[in-house]
């Protein structure tokens, strides 16, 4: 038997079994593109496997497959995961598909996390939203969580609010590459080289994020706090008010909501 089984090694998947083989070495990783999961397993040290021998062998299952797709890969393992008399547990990660629909789905009552990871799990800081199945127990998510630290926080969050999560932390991370895009070539424009400015835009978003977080002071404070009256900063945040970023921003999140909402009816 083994703790963790991925099914779909994906960038997503691949990266959380990453982080997963850092605290454990019992994992199995199986893909429909066999290859891709043998890469992966001789690079985590892990076995490589086909997802019959995941959702037979393994304590937590992550289903790591887009949500269009779901149905028909739990149709084919349906009657392994309601064969089984243990206590092994689900962890979805498909935008807008509940819990209960993965509970349709496979035609039983088992185990389920529903989880939200972004990208940024990749390199240890990712934000991971997380909800649980009313028999999912406290040990059993004690576990998953523990071996999920090095991908970053972990934070619970209501289902009901899950697609919204998703929208900001899931999606989040290409809106913000989209800023410091044009970020960095803002900079390029100005006459530095295109490798250093991107550096230095990468950083300074890291750097305001961590300061963000770390002080717990209110957007709009720090914002004042780098203006000064008749300096450069605040002629730079006028502009980005008269073109109403933040209203571009909220504009794009409900977007992306929107389509969480109708995945989870497709």
């Amino acid at each position: 038997m083994y703790n963790f089984g991925f099914i779909g090694t994906g960038n997503m998947g691949g990266a959380l079994a990453t982080a997963v083989s850092k605290a454990t070495k019992s994992v199995l990783l199986a893909d429909h593109f066999a290859e891709k999961a043998e890469e992966l397993a001789h690079k985590l040290g892990c076995n490589k496997g086909d997802n019959e021998q995941v959702a037979k062998e393994c304590k937590f299952i992550f289903l790591g497959v887009k949500p269009q797709m779901m149905a028909q890969m739990l149709g084919s393992i349906n009657d392994i995961i309601k064969s089984r008399t243990d206590d092994f547990v689900l962890v979805t990660m498909a935008a807008g598909l509940s819990i209960e629909t993965i509970r349709c789905m496979t035609r039983s009552d088992a185990h389920v996390i529903r989880i939200m990871p972004n990208t940024p799990v990749m390199v240890e800081q990712g934000e991971i939203l997380y909800c649980r199945s009313d028999n999912t127990t406290d040990a059993q998510l004690s576990e998953f969580l523990d071996n999920m630290r090095l991908a970053g926080k972990l934070t619970a969050i209501d289902e009901s609010l899950m697609d919204a999560g998703c929208s900001v932390s899931g999606c989040g991370p290409a809106f913000v590459y989209m800023f410091i895009k044009g970020l960095a070539q803002g900079g390029t424009d100005c006459g530095i080289d295109e490798k250093t400015s991107l550096s230095l835009a990468a950083q300074t978003v890291l750097g305001s994020a961590k300061l963000l977080l770390e002080s717990g002071t209110d957007p709009d404070i720090l914002i004042k706090n780098v203006c000064s009256p008749g300096g450069s900063t605040i002629e730079g945040v006028k502009s980005l008010e008269n073109d109403e970023l933040e209203s571009i921003v909220k504009k794009a999140v409900r977007a992306s909501y929107k389509r969480n909402i109708e995945l989870g009816k497709s």
